[in-house]
């Protein structure tokens, strides 16, 4: 009873605007083209819906480790040890650079472009979606510097609130994600017949990803541990 009454109270400490917030952070983080999207995208047009959709239970699987992590206080070592999430932006600031590279590049590819991939068992899309998702940059810096911010230590019960906000972001990002793997085929046929189009959705993730990573470097914020 003690337990129950706990947990809610833990609950009653998460402040709705901070819900809303993490929500919005989530939407746009998830919309903008990143390694997840790629993979995801890439193993439904090769492999088909389910691919895409096992590949899937990976990368949410990616995500609830980053939540145990920063529910854990993972966070406050890098407030200890700044250089440390300061050498964690800019790399993941040089990795989106490369992926923005990649895509305008002459030649490069774009997210929805059919291609050829050799077929990978359930047990590997898992594996593949997993770590996608856990070198993913972007979901690190969600996890490690934006999501802390969202907390309010003041209202206590700090690790249920960044347990509950987590779990709003991971309820976003797999339902977005979700839909995408299950209409990337449906999408890229319409962008192959329309390459103009296509040579638009690259050029136009390739300025997301750049911008996103010039960001991210010149983001003078430090983490906050939760």
């Amino acid at each position: 009873m003690d337990a129950l009454t706990s947990a809610v109270r833990g609950l009653d400490a998460v402040d709705g605007h901070a819900v809303l917030g993490i929500a919005a952070v989530a939407l746009g983080m998830v919309l903008s083209p990143g390694p997840n999207m790629i993979y995801l995208v890439s193993r439904s047009i090769a492999q088909g819906r389910r691919a895409g959709l096992v590949s899937l239970t990976g990368v949410a699987t990616g995500f609830l480790v980053y939540l145990v992590a920063v529910t854990a206080g993972v966070a406050a070592v890098f407030s200890v040890v700044p250089v440390l999430y300061t050498a964690l932006k800019l790399a993941g600031a040089g990795y989106l650079l490369w992926l923005a590279w990649k895509a305008v590049k002459p030649g490069g590819a774009a997210v929805f472009a059919p291609q050829q991939l050799p077929p990978d068992p359930p047990r590997r899309l898992f594996a593949m979606g997993f770590l996608t998702c856990l070198l993913n940059p972007k979901i690190a810096i969600m996890y490690i510097s934006l999501l802390p911010q969202f907390v309010a230590p003041e209202r206590g019960h700090v690790a249920v609130q960044s347990l509950v906000l987590g779990l709003v972001q991971i309820a976003i990002a797999v339902t977005v994600n979700g839909l995408i793997a299950l209409s990337a085929g449906t999408i890229a046929t319409f962008l192959n017949r329309r390459p103009a189009w296509l040579r638009v959705q690259r050029y136009a993730m390739g300025t997301v990803l750049g911008g996103l990573a010039v960001h991210i470097a010149a983001d003078r914020a430090k983490a906050v541990a939760a």
